[in-house]
């Protein structure tokens, strides 16, 4: 058996989710309460029982493709070619540590607090990996001098969530261009940046940034999970320059050779009607002005919340943030996932879902309070 695949740790996020008990406040879940818009499902439907569900080619659907890049309309992405569907997002951020790096000389750079899959996808590939740390004391606001002072002659990608999971925290226009200017500065074969975009719908800054707006090496994964409600559909997409698509496609037709075609008929509809895509962002917005006071009634230090439906409410010091999960969930009726799993950076820290009613959440939120 794989080696690397015995040493990978299962998932503390599923570990403390099975604790759940029944009547439990679920402040865990990452995935939205909302029901997909129907319309779209039941067009993909009509168009399935005249047509078939039949294979696309690998790279996906070309008209899917062409409405992915019209809408994000990149720099030297805006073309069909440009694009590969794939299965969900995650199957786009491992395709894309797949191809870019050689696990016997390049390294990933992970700006923290992260989402754990990223070091897990290359310590599966055998790729050499280190995070940057971005600063409590700051609100774990994204630091491009930071990101940029961490990379060396090694690190052949970095690998930026924004906006992020597990703070909410949004990479700032400003922060994109430097980090671009900086990297363009570098001599040397160039160095990737990989953008995890797939909470970009649900963004409630005025000046978010996209590197790719700015450096010609960047590849960007989104889905359709988070915006539209649609989890288990799996569309998820890859955006990325000439020279580097080509050997993307070429992975991802050997990982799971094409995404779901209904999947991606619906994703054609849905990119078809303007607005579609954020058209459920308004309910995250009304809901977050409550979590907000919530979160302000608490009297917790929480981190500003700039995107996503993630809320990081710090634990007194010297508490540890699994021991407090496992408390919580084991004692006080309350699931939350611990810090720890998202880098050493956000350790004392607890991770909140708000897509739960938001009376749950309040309650929630008076539970660990209290605790």
């Amino acid at each position: 058996m794989n080696p690397r695949v015995a040493a990978i740790e299962p998932s503390l996020i599923r570990a403390i989710a099975a604790k759940k008990k029944p009547g439990s406040i679920d402040l865990g879940l990452g995935e939205p309460t909302l029901l997909p818009q129907q319309r779209f499902i039941d067009a993909a439907a009509r168009w399935a029982a005249e047509h078939g569900v039949k294979y696309t080619v690998n790279a996906g659907d070309l008209g899917l493709r062409e409405r992915i890049a019209a809408h994000y309309a990149y720099p030297g992405m805006s073309d069909a070619r440009n694009v590969c569907v794939t299965t969900g997002s995650q199957e786009a951020v491992y395709v894309a540590i797949k191809t870019l790096l050689d696990p016997a000389k390049d390294e990933l750079l992970i700006a923290d607090p992260s989402f754990p899959a990223y070091a897990k996808m290359a310590q599966l590939e055998g790729v050499a990996y280190r995070h940057v740390h971005m600063r409590a004391d700051e609100d774990f606001r994204y630091d491009a001098d930071a990101i940029l002072d961490a990379v060396d002659r090694a690190t052949r990608v970095i690998v930026i969530a924004s906006p992020a999971n597990p703070t909410g925290r949004v990479l700032h226009d400003a922060g994109a261009r430097r980090l671009a200017e900086g990297l363009l500065a570098r001599g040397g074969p160039p160095v990737w940046v990989l953008q995890d975009e797939i909470y970009r719908e649900l963004t409630y800054v005025d000046d978010p940034g996209y590197v790719a707006q700015y450096y010609p090496h960047t590849v960007v994964a989104n889905s359709l999970s988070k915006s539209n409600a649609l989890t288990g559909m799996r569309i998820g997409w890859l955006l990325a320059p000439d020279g580097a698509i080509e050997a993307l496609n070429k992975t991802h037709s050997y990982v799971t050779s094409t995404a779901s075609a209904f999947g991606q008929r619906v994703a054609y509809e849905i990119f078809g009607e303007p607005g579609a895509l954020k058209e459920q962002s308004a309910w995250y917005r009304e809901q977050l002005a409550r979590v907000i006071a919530a979160l302000d009634a608490s009297g917790l230090r929480y981190v500003p919340v700039d995107g996503a439906f993630y809320a990081c409410v710090k634990l007194p010091r010297g508490h540890d943030s699994l021991a407090a999960a496992m408390e919580l969930v084991e004692n006080r009726g309350v699931v939350a996932i611990p810090g720890r799993i998202f880098g050493d950076s956000l350790e004392g820290w607890l991770r909140l879902s708000w897509v739960a009613p938001i009376e749950d959440f309040e309650e929630g939120l008076r539970r660990i309070a209290a605790f």
